[in-house]
């Protein structure tokens, strides 16, 4: 079962959502370049990079990435390239302005890397005869790679805080103190949670991709 069959709207109106995005991202591009702001420059460019995976994915292994998985990816690049620059008129950007932005991105994003680390698992499961992973194994595992690249993740943005205090600029990306990094991992701990429940119901298809690619690599 596919995600859009779950979202409730058609796949062509998730197709030109993830395109509306993907045109925002662009222009955030730009617009950091024009106030000029490197976070925003960065945080875009990046985001423009990460959504050419899905079309790449599904040409050149064959994973399928249908319009909801896609609306889903875009979705969590593009909230997070928008925090960074907030909107027309605003003094801060979402990130500083608003205390929920946060949770939301980090919740949206670490459901993106549980879902990768659930699809490879599950493939190489269900290919190896020699392997078993129990339910709730697979479970403890999703929580565990989910929590471990938060805790990476908020290291780099500590990093990246300091490398900026030295060279006197702006950080990329901005850590806000401890109780901040906190939740983070609390959301990211959700996002996980999340793909660990319902994982096999919306990643399927992608996991018997994966399998299959397993397999053709082994013959």
């Amino acid at each position: 079962m596919r995600i859009r069959d779950y979202l409730g709207i058609s796949e062509r109106t998730q197709h030109r959502l993830s395109r509306a995005m993907e045109i925002g991202l662009v222009g955030l591009f730009f617009v950091g370049l024009y106030q000029p702001s490197p976070g925003v420059v960065v945080n875009a460019g990046l985001g423009i990079i990460v959504l050419q995976l899905p079309a790449l994915l599904e040409r050149d292994y064959g994973i399928p990435m249908d319009a909801g998985l896609t609306l889903w990816i875009t979705s969590a690049v593009f909230l997070h390239a928008l925090g960074t620059a907030g909107l027309p008129g605003m003094s801060k950007n979402l990130y500083v302005a608003t205390s929920w932005w946060d949770h939301m991105t980090h919740a949206l994003s670490s459901s993106i890397v549980a879902a990768a680390g659930y699809a490879t698992v599950r493939a190489l499961d269900e290919h190896r005869e020699d392997i078993y992973l129990p339910p709730r194994f697979t479970f403890v595992f999703i929580l565990s790679f989910v929590i471990a690249f938060g805790v990476i993740w908020e290291v780099v943005e500590f990093a990246l805080g300091m490398l900026g205090d030295v060279m006197g600029s702006k950080a990329v990306l901005t850590q806000f103190g401890v109780e901040d990094t906190m939740r983070d991992l609390l959301f990211n701990t959700l996002g996980g949670l999340i793909v660990a429940i319902w994982g096999q119901a919306y990643l399927t298809d992608v996991v018997g991709a994966i399998r299959t690619r397993f397999e053709q690599g082994t013959t």
